[in-house]
This record gives C-alpha cells, sequence and structure tokens, in this order.
C-alpha cells in the first residue's frame, strides 16, 4: 500500500460527467472501477466534487443568447460557458454509485463561489483563490500526489499542474482519466504537463510498484 508521502486525488466521478449526464465526458464510466482498485491501494485518498450554485456564471443558461461551449471574457480571463451540471444537492451532482472508496479522507468541493469557475482541486480559475487543499496535503506531509478521474483535459490537467506549483511530484494515471477533448483540448493538456515534469503511469504499473 502506499503510505503517508503519497495520496491518490480522484477527481469528480460524478453523475454528470458520466454518459447520459448533462456534462458527459466520453467513456467516463469506464473508470470507476479503476479508481476502485487504485483507491484500495492507497492509504491517503482525497475526492473532489464539482458543486455549483443553479446561478453559477460558467453555465451558458446565464448568459443571454449564449450556448453552451461558447467562450466570452469574465473578470479574471476567458471562460468556457458549460451546460448546466453538478448543481449544488442535485443527483447529478453526487458521486458515482459504483465508485467505492470508504477510507478517502476528505472531499473537496470546487466551483460553488457562483462568479468564479474552478477545475483546479487547488487553486480557483482566478488562479489566486486557493482551496486549501496544497496546505492539508503540506501538513499531512504528501509529497507525491497521483491523480486520475475526469476530464483529463480540465480538472484532473489543472489539478495536476497546481500540484506542480505547489511543489508535490505529480502522477497521472492516464488509463484511469477520460477527457472531452474539445477543439485540441487533450493534446494542449497533455503538452502542458509533459513540459511542468507531470509524469505519465498506467494503472497497472502503479499497483505493479506495490
Amino acid at each position: 500500500m502506499k503510505g503517508p508521502d503519497d495520496a491518490l486525488l480522484v477527481v469528480d466521478v460524478q453523475n454528470d460527467f458520466m454518459p447520459g449526464g448533462a456534462l458527459a465526458v466520453p467513456h467516463g464510466d469506464e473508470i470507476v472501477p479503476i479508481a476502485n482498485r487504485l483507491a484500495a491501494a492507497f492509504e491517503h485518498v482525497v475526492l473532489t466534487q464539482d458543486w455549483h450554485p443553479r446561478d453559477h456564471r460558467s453555465f451558458a443558461a446565464n448568459h443571454e443568447g449564449r450556448q453552451p461551449f461558447e467562450t466570452v471574457s469574465l473578470s479574471y480571463g476567458e471562460q468556457v460557458l458549460w451546460p448546466v451540471h453538478c448543481v449544488q444537492d442535485t443527483p447529478g451532482a453526487a458521486l458515482h454509485d459504483g465508485l467505492h472508496i470508504p477510507h478517502a479522507r476528505l472531499v473537496i468541493r470546487k466551483g460553488y463561489r457562483r462568479d468564479v469557475d474552478s477545475y483546479s482541486a487547488f487553486v480557483e480559475a482566478d488562479r489566486t483563490t486557493p482551496t486549501g487543499l496544497a496546505g492539508y496535503l503540506h501538513e499531512h506531509g504528501v509529497k507525491r500526489v497521483w491523480c486520475c478521474g475526469l476530464a483529463t483535459d480540465y480538472c484532473v490537467a489543472w489539478s495536476a499542474l497546481d500540484a506542480r506549483a505547489a511543489g508535490f511530484d505529480v502522477i497521472v494515471i492516464e488509463d484511469a482519466c477520460r477527457a472531452i477533448d474539445m477543439d485540441g483540448s487533450l493534446a494542449r493538456a497533455w503538452r502542458q504537463l509533459d513540459a511542468a515534469g507531470v509524469v505519465r503511469m498506467r494503472s497497472e504499473q502503479v499497483l505493479a510498484q506495490l
């Protein structure tokens, strides 16, 4: 089992990101059993959960005349407008029923501030507002953050990049992620991750280390 130096970050394995959900990630459900197997091998697991108010500024429905996947300029920069998804206390925001990680120590909810989106588990999309996760992990002696979840090119990639910026060694477990891959976003994300020194591994490689 991976000990106290390591933490597995399981990103946004929620119903609205599953096939048939409001913002479906293709084949997103395929990662659930992989995440479960990985989590069983880690002493320290953190989950994240997208958790938006219904009037969130990132929703196209809250911008008159705008459609999902268009971009707008907000106070903190360019923002993709999304379909309404992961609204607080709705079935779509719930973690997938098949996700079984009873020993997870912490759930980080993100995107709950109306006026700023939040892809990363570490820093909001304004790039200044911390979630507190970096401090929590440092305080618990974590040195390596292992990332899986949804979606590779958004919340997983942003979380991995911010974990590197916070001083952690970071590994993305690529077969335990799935991507939206919109307009080349997956290739861009991998280029950024590679440039930042984020390591790619597959789940069988991780489990073989134990």
